[in-house]
């Protein structure tokens, strides 16, 4: 069976990087769980890191997170629905808020539950996710502002989440000034911006971050060690927290174009025939691992004279080239995995999980 292998010391590596990266800029940080899946053993396994803070957009993984420690601060991350509102409630200490109507429902079981419920009001600075839009804020927060048992606790914004609008100085400037006018204008204080994820990193490690963001939601960097800017690794921490291993289960030299009427496969694709590839062979191995488990295109192989050749529900073919390379039925092969198909194997109940 494939499996997924998560390695301890590189993910704790990563998050003392990321700690004292934050904490020399006096920024506060929390982590986002969603790439977990709710996966107990490997919440409990991010808990014990020494993380004071934890993102989820399941509720259900924020309850988890509660029942293994019930003094982490939990931060639901995505506008709530109406029919989740009383374990919202319950289960988180924060959420990220848009809607009117929404809050006055938190307000309301808040008041039932007898507990203050914290929000971060989203604005939205361009990429047409969640937010309110700037020119509605202040008449947004005067209407939140008298909701009992509520409290406003910070702005933020999402970027590069859904068109790819990348942060800028200009927009986090703009995310604070929103702050300010707040401050000022009902005579209150804010104590977060928070503005940035995983993608602003590498303005804070070039000092372009404007001064007012003072908290991040960190996810794929800490599993990836990425710059999502370049694309390379951040000079300093691992790359390889998560590994994929998979297990060939035949070998056979076949030719390199299908022969037969070809129409669309299962997936809607219709192949196309490279000529020059008439007549040639190729050594092809295939592994126990499909589309129903993660898509081809967020795999990388280890061995770099590999390629990807296609792949079918339950099963994705490898092009070894003309010779076998001493591969045999039983061999294992590894993968890097980009961020999407790390969330597809983790959300799988199909693939092992092993932390080494």
């Amino acid at each position: 069976m494939a499996y997924l292998n998560i390695y301890k010391d590189k993910l704790k590596h990563n998050f003392k990087y990321l700690d004292q990266l934050f904490t020399s800029k006096n920024i506060d940080w929390a982590v986002v769980s969603k790439l977990l899946c709710g996966n107990k053993e490997l919440l409990k396994l991010l808990i014990d890191l020494g993380i004071k803070e934890i993102c989820d957009a399941r509720i259900s993984n924020l309850e988890k997170i509660k029942k293994t420690n019930p003094e982490v601060n939990t931060v639901y991350i995505r506008p709530p629905a109406k029919r989740s509102i009383s374990k919202v409630i319950r289960y988180a200490n924060v959420s990220f808020n848009t809607e009117y109507d929404t809050i006055k429902l938190l307000s309301d079981e808040a008041v039932r539950q007898n507990v203050t419920h914290r929000i971060i009001i989203m604005i939205e600075l361009g990429d047409l996710r969640e937010g309110v839009l700037g020119d509605q804020l202040l008449s947004f927060y005067e209407r939140v502002f008298e909701l009992p048992n509520i409290e406003v606790v910070g702005i933020g914004s999402n970027l590069n989440c859904m068109y790819g609008v990348m942060p800028s100085e200009d927009k986090l400037i703009q995310l604070s000034l929103y702050k300010q006018l707040i401050e000022v204008k009902f005579n209150t204080k804010i104590p977060w911006v928070t503005g940035g994820t995983s993608v602003v990193i590498p303005l804070l490690l070039k000092r372009r971050l404007p001064a007012g963001i003072n908290h991040f939601r960190i996810g794929e960097t800490l599993y990836f060690g990425n710059n999502l800017f370049t694309g390379k690794t951040i000079k300093g921490m691992k790359p390889d927290v998560l590994e994929l291993v998979t297990e060939i289960i035949e070998i056979r030299e076949k030719p390199k174009v299908p022969f037969g009427e070809l129409e669309e496969n299962p997936s809607g694709e219709v192949f196309k025939i490279n000529e020059a590839d008439y007549g040639k062979n190729a050594y092809r191995a295939i592994l126990d691992i499909g589309l129903l488990d993660i898509s081809p295109e967020y795999l990388i192989p280890k061995d770099k004279k590999l390629t990807i050749a296609g792949a079918s529900s339950d099963m994705i073919i490898i092009d070894l080239g003309e010779t076998n390379r001493n591969y045999k039925v039983g061999d294992l092969l590894t993968f890097k995995v980009k961020y999407m198909g790390a969330l597809s194997l983790l959300n799988s109940e199909y693939i092992g999980k092993k932390i080494t």
